[in-house]
């Protein structure tokens, strides 16, 4: 079996998250739930609907606590 672009492109992004937040990438990664069909492992349906929203709260986050310290440095 061979891990399909989604589950190599979603462990990038959990490297790239680790990188940026100081959190331990194996703790990411050991969440990370997989299923396999024709012969690939994909990320388990569920499993991506949960890792994209907690993507989107992040950058929403991100964004709220910029526009902050933006206002902050006026």
């Amino acid at each position: 079996m061979k891990l399909s672009d989604e589950v190599i492109g979603h462990i990038a992004k959990q490297l790239q998250m680790a990188i940026l937040t100081g959190t331990d990438i194996v703790d990411n990664l050991r969440l990370i739930s997989l299923h396999e069909s024709a012969g690939k492992i994909y990320l388990h349906p569920d499993y991506a609907a949960n890792a994209a929203e907690l993507e989107n709260r992040m950058v929403e986050t991100a964004k709220v606590l910029s526009e902050v310290q933006d206002k902050k440095n006026e």
